[in-house]
């Protein structure tokens, strides 16, 4: 039996602490504008393959098995936009994160697949910052979370260095080029390539900047590792790995502590000292310390319980701080076995996860961590205890989300490998940036208690042959010598990758869209663990149906939206049903990862393309229009610009399939859900199916106090269906029993006319930091205040106090409203609009809602001070 035991991850965070170390979030005050100047445009003096020499160095630290590149002799001359006397006055200013392809606007001649937005091109970001006369000895360092892409520094007109893949984070160093008591000026530059993503990636540094300053003796990026090779209820042995760096010429004798501690749930140290060790060492110009710490009774972390601890580790020399920086971490094991699936603790944990996107629906890709909150805190709510980052590596933000909250995290590297998938994209980074990329991706991870394994692609196109076979299991080695304590994995959609040794370049094997070939693999891999990396792809638009309802899952279209009877989906995959059978027919299957958590933006299956022919049109308007382009152009015009995977829409409201995961993944939970609405007025006297979803194992359904009969679930059956019901208005009741006991009930009422407007806020306060948010969700309401399952009224927005409006949505996937507007149509009954903080203005807000013919609202939030 194979089997992969892993221990104990960390998450290295730093933090300002004394005048020894200070880290700050550099994101405010940033000046930007699209387009390089006149005299680098003429000729192309920096796209990548020109200018690669000077770039290429900046991955030296993460290079073992190549030489290292030498840095050139020549300077790079970046054009004036580097330089320190160009006037930018004129440039936007603006705080990161940013996306510039989010702002839109929407075009209808774009791709769908990257979600009609102009996400691509080049763009500059330039900043001034003054330094100390102080610091003339310190270490500078400039450290970018995420720029898409092709990221290249300055600093004073000097090239820095830089990185090209969009979703890595990466350091440079300052201290060279950094002049003290003086004003220093920051070019940053990016070159977005069009034709590079098979999704929205955005534009712009999409993530969190820093500036850190540093002793010349401190710890380095990334610059510890603590695993616990042991663990038991009565002890765990932490083992610290500390990488020293030393910028001064000479060594020096230091003393390198680090001390225990607990971590409260806001991430701050508790209590005093668990345990502490210290020890004298040589601080060289690189040079990596292990020290073991004993802890008795160890909290350990789980899902349910997601116990943190942290170690702070502090160099000194007599005394004297020379640096400290704080490491959380969570004690747990892992294990993948072929048999039993993945084990936490030592207790089987079936992977109920998602596959989820960077973006976040109407902020676009620039990262904020509410947005990430609470997308995690619906999935959780759904049932869900596992996200896989695909394809690509997430905010580190995201990870301490996942941390914190008990999700476990299968963390991708990459889509693609060096079979393109699309012109411009990662394969023509591979072969210079493999190494660099996955060995810093793994620095900067590895510490994560949530991480779980190391995926290392996603149905790379060198699934079927030897060279697939060489480069697998190269990146799988680089893992390893990188971090031993978890498995790798892949996710694969070629069959024949699970028989003709592809299978055994990873240690544990996922299948993309292959329930029916689990029982095959495992009778031809039974030593090799295996589970869905990705499923289902069930399409479908929150509150549309399509009449009759019809099993062939390659219907379902109404105009350009997709009905959610959640029996639809693309040709490879299947509704969610079909995977459930799949995972519960092969039990040692690890679990799922279904595609996809949210709705995205992009890859609008099955509408990313123009077409000849639709079955439906959603109106006697979009039907005329469809017959007038068809005659003229001799095609449709296509306006869907984002997904119709997610088992939850865009701006966050649940679709139905929503129900179903819960009632699969939270049997424990009472709960009953109807589809559809019943508000049919053109339907009285048709067949109208309804289906329920619930955690029970039965139920009786009743149309207006009538009976329509008792039904059971069968084996391998994951919901009710009542086909034949003759629609007529009034309400709809469904009891679900569990062992014959009542259980659950839900009701749906055929609604009154749209009257008002009802506010919902996510909370009730946010902090005045300029970067917090709040959700709220927007019904329209007949008189008795139930949701219109059809209303589209036009809603304006207008907020006072200590808030702005940042973003609107309605989760239509074929609107091309900008989401910047301050009013919205509702979709469907609903609408979404997003408020942002003022940094530095606490006090009240007071968002007040308006629709021409409906009663207004209004609700009353919080700004609080930090």
């Amino acid at each position: 039996m194979k089997r992969f035991l892993v221990f104990v991850a960390v998450v290295l965070l730093f933090l300002p602490y004394s005048s020894a170390r200070e880290r700050m979030l550099f994101n405010e005050g940033w000046s930007f504008k699209k387009e390089d100047p006149l005299s680098i445009q003429k000729d192309s003096r920096l796209d990548y393959e020109k200018i690669k020499k000077w770039i290429l160095p900046s991955g030296n630290r993460f290079l073992k098995n190549a030489p290292l590149y030498a840095q050139p002799q020549e300077k790079l001359n970046g054009g004036e936009y580097t330089e320190i006397s160009f006037d930018d006055s004129s440039w936007r200013v603006l705080n990161l994160p940013h996306d510039w392809g989010i702002e839109g606007p929407f075009v209808q001649d774009l791709p769908g697949e990257t979600a009609k937005l102009e996400w691509f091109g080049v763009a500059w970001y330039r900043k001034q910052f003054e330094v100390s006369s102080e610091d003339v000895n310190k270490q500078f360092f400039l450290e970018i979370d995420g720029a898409m892409s092709y990221s290249t520094v300055w600093c004073n007109g000097e090239l820095v260095g830089g990185w090209p893949y969009g979703y890595a984070s990466y350091q440079v160093d300052l201290t060279p080029y950094i002049k003290a008591g003086e004003k220093n000026q920051l070019a940053i530059r990016l070159d977005n390539p069009n034709i590079s993503s098979r999704w929205y990636p955005g534009g712009g540094i999409y993530r969190n900047v820093w500036l850190t300053k540093t002793n010349p003796i401190h710890i380095d990026q990334w610059g510890t590792f603590v695993t616990t090779p042991q663990v038991s209820a009565e002890k765990a042995e932490v083992h610290v790995a500390v990488s020293l760096a030393n910028a001064q010429k000479d060594h020096a004798q230091v003393v390198l502590r680090s001390t225990l501690y607990l971590q409260d749930k806001e991430g701050n140290i508790e209590g005093d000292a668990l345990v502490t060790t210290e020890q004298k060492v040589c601080a060289c110009s690189s040079k990596t310390v292990s020290q073991v710490l004993s802890l008795e009774q160890p909290k350990l972390w789980d899902v349910e319980h997601p116990d943190m601890y942290v170690v702070k580790t502090e160099v000194l020399n007599n005394e004297e701080v020379l640096d400290t920086y704080l490491t959380p971490f969570g004690i747990r094991t892992i294990e993948f076995t072929a048999e039993d699936g993945f084990h936490l603790n030592g207790r089987r944990v079936q992977l109920k996860g998602v596959c989820m996107h960077h973006d976040h629906g109407a902020l676009g890709a620039a990262f904020h961590t509410r947005a990430m909150e609470r997308q995690i805190e619906i999935l959780k709510e759904m049932g869900v205890n596992a996200i896989r980052t695909s394809h690509n590596l997430p905010a580190q933000e995201m990870l301490d989300l996942c941390d914190r909250m008990g999700i476990l995290v299968l963390d991708e590297f990459v889509d693609t490998w060096v079979m393109p998938k699309k012109e411009n994209g990662y394969s023509k980074l591979f072969v210079d940036w493999n190494e660099q990329d996955l060995r810093a991706f793994i620095h900067r991870d590895r510490n994560h208690p949530s991480i779980i394994a190391w995926s290392i692609g996603n149905e790379v196109g060198e699934q079927h042959n030897e060279q697939g076979i060489v480069i697998g299991k190269w990146l799988s080695s680089v893992v390893r010598e990188e971090d031993s304590t978890r498995p790798t994995t892949i996710g694969n959609d070629n069959p024949q990758a699970g028989f003709n040794g592809f299978e055994r370049v990873a240690d544990v094997f996922g299948y993309n869209y292959k329930p029916h070939f689990y029982a095959k693999f495992k009778e031809e891999n039974p030593e090799i663990p295996l589970y869905g990396s990705e499923t289902a792809s069930c399409i479908s638009t929150r509150g549309e149906y399509l009449f009759p309802v019809d099993n062939d899952k390659s219907g379902g279209k109404i105009g350009f939206y997709m009905s959610s009877y959640d029996l639809f989906a693309p040709g490879w995959a299947c509704p969610p049903d079909t995977e459930f059978e799949g995972q519960d027919r092969v039990k040692a299957s690890a679990g799922e990862f279904v595609w996809t958590g949210f709705d995205y933006l992009g890859e609008p299956t099955p509408f990313t393309a123009d077409m000849t022919v639709l079955s439906n049109y959603h109106s006697d308007e979009e039907r005329a229009q469809a017959e007038k382009d068809l005659k003229e152009a001799g095609k449709l015009t296509v306006p869907s610009r984002s997904s119709y995977f997610g088992i939850v829409d865009l701006a966050g409201f649940k679709k139905d399939r929503f129900y179903i995961y819960q009632a699969h993944w939270r049997p424990e939970l009472p709960m009953a859900h109807i589809l559809p609405h019943w508000n049919w007025a053109d339907r009285k006297g048709e067949i109208t199916p309804i289906h329920v979803y619930t955690s029970g194992d039965e139920a009786e359904l009743f149309l207006n106090g009538k009976s329509l009969g008792r039904k059971s679930k069968g084996e391998y059956e994951y919901r009710l269906r009542w086909d034949d019901v003759v629609y007529e208005p009034g309400e709809v009741k469904v009891i679900a029993y569990k062992n014959g006991k009542e259980w659950a009930e839900d009701v749906v009422k055929t609604t009154g006319n749209a009257t008002q407007l009802k506010l919902e806020a996510d909370r009730q306060a946010m902090k005045a930091d300029g970067s917090d948010l709040i959700f709220i969700t927007v019904d329209i309401c007949d008189k008795e205040g139930l949701m219109h399952p059809k209303a589209s009224n036009k809603i304006e927005f207008e907020v006072k106090g200590a808030a702005e409006i940042v973003a609107t949505d309605n989760g239509d996937q074929t609107s091309h409203a900008s989401f910047l507007n301050p009013y919205i149509n509702a979709f469907n009954g609903k609408a979404l609009v997003i408020l942002r903080s003022v940094k530095g203005k606490s006090g009240n807000i007071i968002l007040k809602a308006k629709s021409k013919g409906l009663r207004g609202s209004q609700i009353k939030l919080k700004s609080t001070e930090l």
